[in-house]
């Protein structure tokens, strides 16, 4: 029996391939009313996160000003300026998940990954962000770890939950 291993031949992408490939969903997409968002959710998927000189790619493709793309980033919570971590941890700070414990939840995971709001880890594992609501106010409170929700969270909790993912 043969042991040969197989290494991937996968290629990745430039960051000229990048950029040719967010041009392309621009040019397709620029003469569309109110596609802004959308392209600039296409870019941070191929890009992975949105840098001023990726807006400023955009908006002068777009024929905006740059100001205008600035304002759409910053304003959405779901667009970042900063690359993110495999894992994009969301506390929930909403009314109940607040009142229930939500800040020393932050305050644990904080101290824990050593990094503050809007931080990812020097390892690319973790971004910690705070949300007004995560819709989980029965589960009080909760946070969102990519996709997935984290109910009654107590921040005795948190060190068995963030070894699980690495």
């Amino acid at each position: 029996m043969s042991s040969q291993v197989k290494q991937c031949k996968c290629r990745k992408e430039t960051e000229q391939e990048k950029y040719e490939r967010i041009g392309r969903i621009v040019d397709e997409y620029k003469d569309r009313e109110g596609s802004l968002i959308q392209i600039l959710h296409a870019a941070q998927g191929i890009y992975g996160y949105l840098p001023v000189e990726l807006q400023k790619f955009i908006a002068d493709k777009l024929g905006k000003p740059l100001s205008e793309v600035y304002g759409v980033v910053s304003f959405y919570s779901f667009f970042s300026t900063k690359p993110r971590g495999k894992y994009t941890i969301r506390v929930c700070l909403g009314t109940a998940c607040y009142v229930r414990g939500g800040k020393k939840i932050v305050e644990k995971l904080q101290e824990i990954l050593g990094i503050g709001i809007g931080d990812t880890t020097d390892d690319g594992m973790f971004t910690l962000e705070v949300m007004r609501c995560i819709g989980a106010c029965g589960l009080a409170p909760a946070m969102m770890i990519n996709d997935t929700v984290y109910k009654q969270v107590n921040p005795d909790k948190l060190q068995s939950i963030l070894e699980g993912l690495r």
